[in-house]
């Protein structure tokens, strides 16, 4: 199967995904997504289940804790919950899956556009993950062991806010290049 085809198929299974309401199909459908990521099932299912976990654990808590509170009983939120997890899970993997299993700029070869998006989209995302590699590095020669929980909240905090200046800085630059051309002239 060609990259777009492949593309083609992930985009339809995640608009499918939207129409299905029952966990039995979606767990059918994790296991199938599972058998497609071959032998990095594993550690595609790893990766998803911890990009995930902050978000279902968010929701799911605080639905139940809503729940709780309103003083309703918890048992007919099993169902919904579970099919609000798996789709979840299930919309990760199989994005895990496509990048694993396909280059994205062949697929998007038929939008010379989309792939020129999809090129800086990559670049600015190695950029990131340099600054944030270079942080790492910097936090570990100035701290002596690991670093405590304080030490490492503020190293995140201010690596985080590094990487939003930086971004704010380059919207600025865009934005007055495109002002200075008459882009937005209305």
């Amino acid at each position: 199967m060609t990259p777009t085809r492949w593309l083609a198929a992930y985009l339809l299974a995640v608009l499918g995904l939207g129409l299905v309401h029952d966990g039995r199909a979606l767990a059918a459908g994790l296991l199938l997504a599972l058998w497609l990521a071959g032998p990095q099932r594993w550690r595609l299912l790893r990766r998803s289940l911890l990009a995930v976990l902050a978000f279902n654990l968010a929701v799911s808590g605080g639905l139940l804790l809503q729940a709780l509170l309103q003083g309703r009983p918890l048992a007919p939120l099993a169902e919904p919950l579970l099919v609000l997890n798996l789709r979840v899970l299930l919309l990760v993997l199989l994005g895990f899956v496509f990048v694993a299993r396909v280059n994205v700029l062949q697929a998007l070869a038929f939008a010379p556009t989309l792939q020129f998006l999809a090129t800086l989209a990559a670049g600015q995302a190695q950029v990131f993950a340099r600054l944030v590699r270079e942080h790492g590095l910097a936090f570990r020669s100035r701290t002596a062991g690991a670093g405590g929980l304080r030490a490492r909240t503020r190293h995140g905090a201010a690596t985080a806010g590094h990487l939003l200046d930086q971004a704010v800085a380059g919207a600025q630059a865009s934005a007055m290049a495109v002002r200075a051309r008459g882009g937005f002239d209305g």
